[in-house]
């Protein structure tokens, strides 16, 4: 295959696998974006990407998400443990993930996991077999997390197995120094993009950069060629000296869906929070002291954590709340991963790459077309 030159707008997560990947195919890669460096933020105005706690998690996603766009999540699952091996940096681990209610909220818990208990149709989507919620008694769940456990009486546990996580702001950093020469253009917004050009910079200079393929990854920044919208998350950053977890741990409760991760070092993230707003500013009062209290209730021995840092960060959501994948010659658009982001990229990048007739990411050989056909957003 020839050498192709290629132009992406946007250094988030899918921006930065795409170079990465093309780099390592041979071909002569160009990336822009707003952020001044290439390193995290936290501000809320870097790659959503930083901010996300990195589940990988399509089972548990099936609350939110149709069944064969979550089937997509167990693609991701072996691309992303194939690339970060050649990587060799971020960590990854696979020990399966948990869902946890109080007994007070165990009708929440049931009706979310009604979400799971569907197995020909899941199977038709393209779940595996094994893909079931399998409830755990009290002595199952305290040999796999015997930190865990309820402040006020026994937990209900279901362990989701082979689901997983990954350290998100260790691979976006690896993904970007691994892509060996690629040009990376800092503090350079695209302002308009076409197939084959890209028009980078402010004010309206008439001449454009000239590619074989542009790649518009540029999440909310892609309005409004895309009625994409900003939905605000939330993270609490802990250091947790001497408090086990092996893998991430859902919360199920009737008004929030708390999550916990653990991250090397002794820290852990913890999140949930999913509000409708573009807001950037920092954390507030109330989403702190809620999250940090139902984290606290089901993992005690966080009493005594630090908190490092509160981070909040806008995800790209499309109006049907499904992934945007357009392929046309000299161009590709992928946006709208919404609450998805690390579950979806590489399965959505594979499915972009094969329609484009290039080799497609480590991990799988090409899949039969599973996920949902994209609609045709418009301005």
């Amino acid at each position: 295959m020839r050498t192709l030159r290629i132009g992406i707008a946007g250094a988030g997560l899918l921006g930065r696998l795409l170079a990465w990947h093309f780099s390592r195919e041979g071909h002569a890669v160009h990336v822009f974006d707003p952020a001044p460096h290439p390193h995290p933020a936290h501000d809320g105005h870097g790659a959503a990407g930083f901010t996300a706690a990195g589940m990988l998690s399509p089972l548990a996603e099936l609350e939110t998400a149709e069944p064969a766009l979550a089937a997509l999540g167990w693609q991701s699952i072996a691309h992303w443990q194939a690339i970060v091996q050649r990587l060799g940096t971020p960590h990854f681990a696979q020990n399966g993930s948990l869902l946890v209610a109080h007994g007070t909220d165990l009708g929440a818990a049931r009706r979310m996991l009604a979400h799971l208990d569907r197995p020909a149709e899941l199977q038709a989507a393209g779940f595996p077999a094994h893909a079931r919620a399998q409830a755990l008694d009290a002595t199952a769940l305290a040999a796999l997390e015997p930190d865990l456990h309820g402040s006020n009486g026994p937990l209900h546990a279901w362990l989701l197995p082979g689901e997983g996580h990954i350290d998100t702001v260790a691979t976006l950093q690896a993904l970007q120094a691994n892509a060996k020469g690629v040009q990376w253009h800092w503090a350079q917004a695209v302002r308009d993009l076409s197939p084959g050009m890209v028009w980078p910079g402010q004010g309206a200079g008439p001449t454009p950069l000239r590619f074989d393929l542009v790649c518009d990854v540029r999440g909310v920044g892609a309005r409004p060629t895309l009625p994409v919208r900003g939905v605000r998350g939330e993270v609490v950053w802990l250091h947790a000296p001497g408090v086990r977890l092996q893998r991430p741990v859902r919360l199920l409760h009737p008004r929030h869906r708390v999550y916990i991760v653990p991250r090397p070092g002794e820290r852990m993230l913890v999140g949930a929070s999913e509000l409708e707003t573009e807001d950037r500013a920092p954390m507030t009062l109330r989403s702190a002291v809620e999250l940090m209290a139902a984290a606290h209730s089901i993992l005690p021995g966080l009493a005594e954590a630090r908190i490092l840092r509160l981070d909040a960060n806008l995800r790209p959501a499309l109006p049907d709340h499904r992934p945007h994948v357009h392929t046309e010659p000299g161009l590709l658009r992928i946006n709208g991963l919404y609450r998805h982001g690390w579950l979806l990229a590489p399965a959505l990048v594979q499915q972009a790459l094969r329609a484009l007739a290039l080799p497609g990411l480590p991990g799988l050989p090409d899949q039969p077309d599973t996920c949902p056909a994209p609609s045709a957003h418009t301005a």
